[in-house]
């Protein structure tokens, strides 16, 4: 081998060397209980994930009875929105039963400061027969209201909410969205991690927070 050969060998074994003994030290400092860096983001004080802080913009839907709800009439109200098909048999019914329980887990004033919905991702198939015979057959009756509308009163709310609508040949996606008292998407919880004790959580929060909170 020639001379250069030789020192460029050299080389690489002393920076190889190098390397080792630096990743020593580094794992020597870790035993003696210095810990390594984590970045971490701020905490939440919700148990369901932070969405962004944003008007969801007001929407005018007749439920069930053939009543107009309006979102802007609902201001200094908690506002509980979830997805639903009328001939849904298991995430649709699951998800109202833990909103239905997280409204028992209340108290009674701050009961009536919630309005809980099921909206409708169905509309070819949902109708006011259908929806009030859900809400009677999962006895979730005047815990929620049923909101219908034609696809295109729909459709602007679903793209809101980001819900997904039902098809023949896709599930819709299963979600809980908690409301402000301004109208402001403030929580969601997919449905495989809600629960009636956290969803009583969150709304008790927003309640105790107030319309213009912002965090």
């Amino acid at each position: 081998m020639s001379t250069r050969g030789r020192l460029v060998l050299g080389v690489v074994a002393l920076i190889a060397l190098c390397a080792t003994v630096l990743a020593a030290i580094a794992a020597s400092s870790q035993d003696e209980g210095e810990p390594a860096a984590v970045v971490e983001g701020p905490e939440s004080p919700f148990k369901g994930a932070m969405r962004p802080v944003a008007l969801s913009g007001d929407f005018s839907l007749r439920n069930q009875d053939g009543d107009l709800v309006r979102l802007a009439d609902l201001r200094g109200k908690v506002v509980v929105i979830t997805p639903t098909y009328t001939t849904c048999e298991e995430s649709c019914p699951t998800a109202v039963q833990q909103i239905r329980g997280a409204i028992d887990d209340l108290d009674g004033d701050d009961r009536d400061r919630v309005r809980a919905f099921a909206l409708s991702v169905d509309p070819d198939n949902d109708t006011p027969d259908k929806a009030q015979e859900f809400l009677l057959s999962r006895r979730v009756r005047g815990y929620l209201d049923y909101l219908l509308g034609t696809r295109r009163e729909l459709q602007e709310v679903w793209r809101r909410y980001g819900f997904a609508p039902q098809t023949d040949t896709r599930e819709h996606n299963s979600y809980v969205v908690l409301l402000d008292g301004s109208g402001r998407q403030r929580v969601g919880f997919p449905l495989q991690y809600v629960t009636p004790e956290a969803l009583a959580h969150d709304m008790e929060l927003l309640l105790r927070r107030g319309a213009n909170a912002q965090s």
